[in-house]
């Protein structure tokens, strides 16, 4: 059992720790993210995220995790309880819309907790506060090549909406005038 809770400041480290095997792991997709340089770059991202009310993480409760409680009587979290996360926000930009875009940004489960809902509570998690923060419309992204995240979004009524390409720019394909 998990429980999906507003991230805190203090989370912001066990955070970025998971987001850099997040990153880690896109490179397999061709992700041109770097995981472990950015690590101090996403801590800060993450602890602004935790004061803005766009971080939730996924904690597992106690027993699941084998130890006794030593919060039972202030029930503070603890970050070593952290088993996922998602980001998102909405967004705001210099031109006017016909609908308030709000976007997921990360969602990121640890690897031996997959397939068992906490990705799928974390998603719901942030599309209610988006939609309550005002959204029309939700967006995520997903590497291309990433089929297992593909067919999750998909079955939680995302499709397609827009199509991002790139090429790699080789010094003999391209001239300057």
């Amino acid at each position: 059992m998990v429980a999906v809770d507003p991230g805190q400041v203090v989370d912001a480290s066990a955070v970025a720790d998971l987001w850099v095997d997040l990153a880690a792991d896109q490179r397999e997709y061709g992700s041109h993210l770097l995981a472990d340089e950015n690590r101090e770059a996403i801590r800060d991202v993450m602890a602004r995220r935790a004061v803005a009310g766009e971080l939730l993480v996924a904690r597992s409760s106690d027993s699941e995790s084998g130890r006794k409680s030593d919060r039972e009587s202030d029930r503070t979290p603890d970050w070593r309880d952290i088993v996922g996360f998602v980001t998102f926000g909405v967004e705001s930009g210099r031109y006017e819309s016909d609908a308030v875009r709000g976007a997921i940004e990360n969602v990121f489960v640890v690897p031996d907790r997959r397939g068992e809902g906490v990705g799928s509570e974390l998603l719901a998690a942030a599309e209610h506060a988006l939609v309550d923060g005002g959204a029309d419309v939700l967006s995520l992204e997903a590497m291309a090549d990433n089929e297992a995240a593909l067919r999750f979004y998909r079955r939680h009524g995302y499709s397609p909406q827009r199509v991002e390409l790139e090429k790699w720019v080789e010094s003999d394909t391209l001239t300057k005038e």
